[in-house]
């Protein structure tokens, strides 16, 4: 619902308002002149009566001078002296400051190191495309100048050592994150204050070492409210001051410092050259001030109609048509269904008669109807435990059924593809049905049936399809997967995060989906053999070339696991 300063509705679902460059200017007007909002135990103020030079390499050069209260006088070049309020706060031997510009759009995030003079300086601003309510930022090395003493050559530096770190915070207004460091130039949040804590959210980041101890991290809410948070971390005392700028859904200015302390999750493999700390992997698009990769798929994919995905989606002309990339890693498909007759009963769901005449062709019907005939691909993950894929060709929301099922134990789980849904007409939903297989030697399990599970939860899988097609699932919540592509060099890059189920089908093996919802539509569904660290899976998307199911198979690696099962309830999905 629109107007909801922190939406009950996915954020991607949400309506963020476009903000006119007008209402930007009033809301950072109102508040530049009396500074943030101090953190709760009150302003730091040790700045004041102090002066400051910040010389950057290809920066800005700042003239600072540090009046009574929270009050500061700015000289730019070229730029009257302006007065503003300012928020501060030091950590250890390093102090961290902002504050917005009266008249303007935009200002500044300092930080300091009072015994190596190293300084960094973060220019933000509101106001440019694509998404004028974002935060945009600049960031540039430097030091403080002083008469006389030389300029030190060392800087601050975009690392890689953050990578891989999960933590807890609180902060001092009792808001509550899990945050995962899982990229070098991605976080993952789950906001379990102002939003539900029922999903991760992937949002760009910057990592900058201060020193060995101190980092600046700082995400901004990119594709969302656009909302930056701005901290100065002691990864020791696993604390921290910052500031947070931005609009919240209701298009209210949030404009406050804050302190924080956290709780260690964990920390998972990383993958470069074992001692490369390189930060920021990937160029920026282009060399514009502020430039910087953001995944931004939804609004370079093609979407349909309702009548155009009906009339591409009328046939399986493309299931299982063609090799895949994703699939460059996986087993063949197995004919072992060949010559056989079952029955799959879901509860409260359809009941699906199968004859497989063959490896690659099955006839079905649903609820007694007609037989109709398609092809379909299978695969026996584990002994006895097949994933096989078809179109429900003539179905009003063109269902693809993607099932696992155990001969062994007669049971079954499917994730059935559907479209047409409210949103984007060929963006793939899904359902999980849960149920029983019948058949000859296929044993009754009663009221038995797989079930949800949190035994992957925090868990970090990386992923090799084919050669150089490489990437990372994080699974932060019950109901969330985020998947993270891999650079040449073996940083963890880019990252997006959508809706996700885990079943467990038996010990060492799990079904799973992912929905890339506002993005580009694809349901993702694999059967994870955690004995053999290999996958089956298939996929099924609907562009305007037709309707498809493909193959996914790949090897996998363990990178670690979080430890978060304490944060979440049952198994049940949300």
């Amino acid at each position: 619902m629109a107007g909801e300063a922190y939406p009950t509705e996915p954020l991607y679902r949400y309506p963020w308002t476009n903000l006119s460059e007008a209402a930007l200017r009033q809301a950072v007007d109102g508040v530049a002149a009396a500074g943030p909002e101090p953190q709760r135990a009150g302003a730091d103020l040790s700045l004041a009566g102090q002066t400051l030079q910040i010389a950057t390499d290809g920066g800005p050069s700042l003239s600072y001078r540090f009046l009574t209260g929270n009050r500061l006088m700015l000289t730019e070049p070229g730029n009257d002296p302006v007065q503003a309020g300012y928020g501060a706060a030091t950590v250890d031997h390093v102090t961290f400051f902002a504050h917005l510009i009266p008249g303007t759009m935009r200002g500044y995030a300092v930080m300091f190191d009072h015994d190596s003079g190293l300084a960094t300086v973060v220019d933000l601003w509101f106001g440019s495309e694509p998404r004028s309510r974002e935060v945009h930022r600049h960031i540039t090395h430097g030091y403080v100048a002083k008469d006389g003493v030389a300029a030190p050559e060392a800087r601050h530096e975009p690392t890689a050592r953050v990578e891989g770190r999960g933590l807890f915070w609180t902060d001092d207004r009792g808001q509550e994150t899990l945050e995962f460091y899982a990229s070098t130039i991605y976080a993952n949040v789950v906001d379990r204050t102002r939003l539900d804590g029922k999903f991760g959210y992937a949002f760009p980041a910057e990592y900058i070492q201060l020193t060995e101890d101190l980092y600046f991290i700082m995400r901004m809410e990119a594709e969302f409210s656009g909302i930056a948070t701005l901290m100065l971390v002691d990864m020791n005392r696993l604390h921290a001051a910052g500031l947070r700028l931005g609009f919240d859904g209701a298009d209210k200015l949030e404009y406050y410092m804050f302190e924080s302390n956290a709780e260690w999750l964990g920390q998972i493999a990383r993958f470069e050259e074992f001692g490369d700390v390189s930060g920021n992997p990937i160029k920026p698009p282009s060399e514009e001030k502020g430039a910087r990769v953001i995944y931004r798929p939804f609004g370079t994919w093609d979407k349909m109609t309702r009548a155009e995905v009906d009339a591409v989606a009328s046939n399986d002309d493309h299931v299982f048509a063609r090799a895949s990339a994703m699939a460059g890693h996986g087993n063949p498909p197995t004919g072992k269904l060949a010559g056989r007759e079952l029955t799959i009963r879901y509860d409260n769901g359809p009941r699906l008669e199968y004859r497989f005449d063959s490896a690659d062709s099955l006839r079905w019907r649903k609820d007694g109807g007609a037989w109709k005939t398609t092809r379909y691909n299978a695969w026996e993950s584990a002994p006895g435990v097949f994933l096989f894929g078809h179109l429900l060709v003539g179905e009003p929301q063109h269902d693809g059924h993607i099932v696992t099922m155990d001969l062994d134990a007669g049971l079954a789980t499917a994730f059935r593809g559907y479209l047409n849904t409210p949103h984007v007409a060929n963006e793939a939903w899904s359902e999980t049905m849960f149920g029983v297989v019948q058949g000859s030697g296929i044993p009754d399990p009663g009221p038995k049936r797989h079930e949800f599970t949190h035994d992957m939860l925090g868990r970090c899988m990386t992923w090799s399809y084919s050669p150089g097609l490489t990437s990372m699932h994080l699974y932060s919540t019950p109901n969330t997967v985020s998947w993270i592509i891999f650079t040449p060099t073996g940083h963890a890059g880019t990252q997006w995060a959508g809706p996700g189920e885990f079943v467990k089908i038996r010990d060492g093996l799990y079904f799973l989906y992912w929905r890339e919802d506002a993005c580009n539509g694809t349901l993702g569904c694999i059967l994870v053999n955690m004995r053999t660290m290999h996958d089956a899976g298939i996929g099924y998307h609907c562009g305007e070339e037709g309707l498809s199911l493909g193959p996914v198979g790949a090897y996998a690696r363990h990178a670690g696991r979080f430890d978060i099962e304490r944060f979440f309830d049952g198994k049940e999905k949300a």
